[in-house]
């Protein structure tokens, strides 16, 4: 399996078995050594690979453990601190973590709850682990843009010094991009008194700080929106041609192009997020790379290589009653009825078997 696929793997053992582990220790076993072993290629087995409870005494701390220790080549490199599934994660774990940094070689350090990942350097202070962490990781909501900085810590190509390098970025960007998502979903005083300024002449008064908070979460949004939609206009190239369909489609083929005039396309946050749910599926089985979308005024397709011969699968959400279209192996339509997103999963087989079809 490659990278994605080990992620992708475990992703899913997480979603099937996480509400039946209780423990610190369950979790471990389950989830964090997979991870160690699967994902970043360490041989758990190997006692001069992996060391649980490793003991490093502190000062007048003796005993004490901490719960993994990844060694490359005769160093401690990485510490790792393990919480149970759905504990929070917060600095307050991460004592013995900030203990033992300091009287090891180790540059990077992991807290965890088998399921979101915290990475921890030395970035503010040499030698003293950082407080905030440098990159997060959600096996449950991977994020594509972190895997690189991910890979470089797997056993095949650990490079730590290109990680920390990297880290100053990695920890700021992560910290700016929550502060954005904070001020779109609710934003405070101070956001909207920045916009409100410039666009309103009179005087800011609390009840025009109550109208410009609800304007300026409305525009934020819509900004969101538009910019999503230019970015699928740019990407397309105006000209959509059907694959074949069923007797159970509207769009019969009949071998003509159909043309879209893309003002009349509205791509809605509800497409786009099916999309990424038939890709979490699809990736499992093609590289991520090679799933695409094209939205038209009649459907959302979901292609392979971008390649409208290639259907995976058409979204039809314009309508009161939503459908997802599967295809059959003589790419043949059949709509089914959908209640919700989530009812997606349940064509996960087929939608990978489509998706297989064209290798």
């Amino acid at each position: 399996m490659d990278f994605m696929e080990k992620l992708n793997t475990l992703s899913e053992k997480i979603k099937q078995q996480a509400s039946a582990i209780q423990t610190e220790e369950a979790t471990k076993t389950a989830f964090v050594m997979p991870f160690i072993h699967n994902v970043l290629g360490y041989d758990v087995f190997d006692p001069t690979e992996v060391v649980p409870e490793f003991i490093c005494d502190v000062g007048t701390k003796k005993g004490e453990k901490i719960d993994y220790a990844i060694f490359k080549n005769g160093e401690v490199q990485i510490l790792i601190e393990c919480k149970k599934i759905g504990d929070a994660l917060n600095l307050n774990h991460a004592s013995q973590l900030f203990r033992y940094f300091h009287v090891t070689n180790a540059r990077i350090s992991i807290l965890t709850n088998g399921q979101v990942y915290k990475f921890f350097t030395d970035l503010d202070s040499p030698n003293k682990m950082d407080e905030k962490p440098f990159l997060e990781f959600d096996l449950l909501d991977i994020d594509e843009y972190v895997l690189p900085e991910l890979r470089k810590l797997t056993k095949s190509a650990f490079d730590v010094e290109s990680i920390i390098n990297a880290a100053g970025e990695l920890k700021y960007v992560s910290q700016i991009k929550k502060l954005i998502n904070a001020q779109f979903s609710t934003p405070d005083e101070d956001f909207v008194r920045f916009f409100a300024s410039r666009v309103y002449d009179g005087i800011i008064t609390q009840k025009v700080r109550d109208s410009f908070t609800a304007l300026t979460k409305k525009a934020t949004t819509q900004f969101l929106n538009d910019q999503i939609n230019e970015r699928l206009k740019s990407a397309m190239n105006g000209i959509q041609v059907p694959v074949v369909a069923s007797e159970t489609s509207p769009e019969p083929y009949n071998g003509e192009q159909e043309v879209s005039d893309e003002n009349e396309i509205q791509t809605t946050l509800e497409e786009l997020e099916g999309y990424h749910i038939v890709k979490s599926i699809v990736r499992t089985v093609v590289e991520a790379g090679r799933i695409s979308q094209r939205d038209t005024k009649s459907y959302f397709g979901i292609l392979l290589d971008d390649n409208n011969r290639k259907p995976i699968c058409r979204l039809h959400f314009n309508r009161n009653q939503k459908y997802i279209g599967i295809f059959d192996a003589d790419k043949n339509e059949t709509r089914h009825p959908i209640t919700s997103l989530d009812d997606i999963y349940q064509h996960a087989d087929i939608l990978k078997s489509t998706a297989c079809l064209y290798d």
